[in-house]
């Protein structure tokens, strides 16, 4: 029996099958993941975004010149970057938490400092991003378009940083023993959030980028 317990702990990233876990705890439909504070979070920061794509359809309506030639000014290369990156991250992400779930605190790490790569990836290309840009002379004065362009996308940059920072918490919460295969809300809750970040994106790519 320590032999069976010792090769499955060894397994780098694979999954442990369940039946031969019968400690692993399991997702319980009925329970909503993480925990009541982070998802009031998750719905401030949903309405916030709401609120800007609000404004993006009242400015769209009354500026559709400048709405239908922005998109053509933006680099898409780098937004369309960015979306995959952030997708990828949120499969690490996952990934991650079933890596702990099956008692593999090592795969569970590596698979968050995957996470927290692809948030720097992301944070990287959109400085390069502005960078591009106000060498081109677009900078948020320059029609309402841009306007709406940088501060949607700027608070979502930060919220990025932020998310990257809870998910680096989290994995130092694995490495201490705070979190292992039985207790690991806070993770859940710093994915749930990073997920929200990932969602508020595939919503302001094709507005920004791709919306003719």
């Amino acid at each position: 029996m320590n032999t069976q317990t010792t090769s499955l702990a060894s397994i780098p990233l694979d999954d442990v099958p369940a039946e031969d876990n019968q400690s692993q705890p399991t997702f319980d439909p009925k329970r909503i993941p993480g925990n009541p504070a982070i998802w009031v979070g998750i719905f401030s920061e949903l309405s916030e975004f709401a609120i800007f794509f609000v404004i993006y359809f009242i400015a769209r309506a009354h500026y559709p010149e400048e709405f239908l030639n922005g998109p053509l000014e933006l680099h898409t290369t780098a937004g369309t970057v960015n979306t995959l990156v952030l997708i990828s991250s949120s499969y690490f992400a996952v990934k991650g938490i079933f890596a702990l779930r099956n008692n593999n605190p090592l795969a569970a790490m590596r698979w968050l400092w995957m996470t927290v790569g692809c948030g720097l990836i992301y944070l990287a290309v959109k400085y390069w991003e502005y960078q591009w840009n106000m060498d081109r002379g677009i900078e948020t004065n320059t029609n309402n378009f841009f306007a709406i362009y940088y501060y949607t996308t700027f608070n979502h940059m930060l919220h990025v940083g932020w998310g990257s920072g809870g998910i680096i918490w989290s994995i130092f919460q694995i490495k201490s023993g705070a979190f292992d295969a039985n207790n690991h809300t806070g993770l859940i809750a710093a994915a749930c959030y990073w997920h929200m970040i990932d969602l508020a994106w595939i919503l302001i790519f094709p507005l920004l980028y791709v919306l003719r």
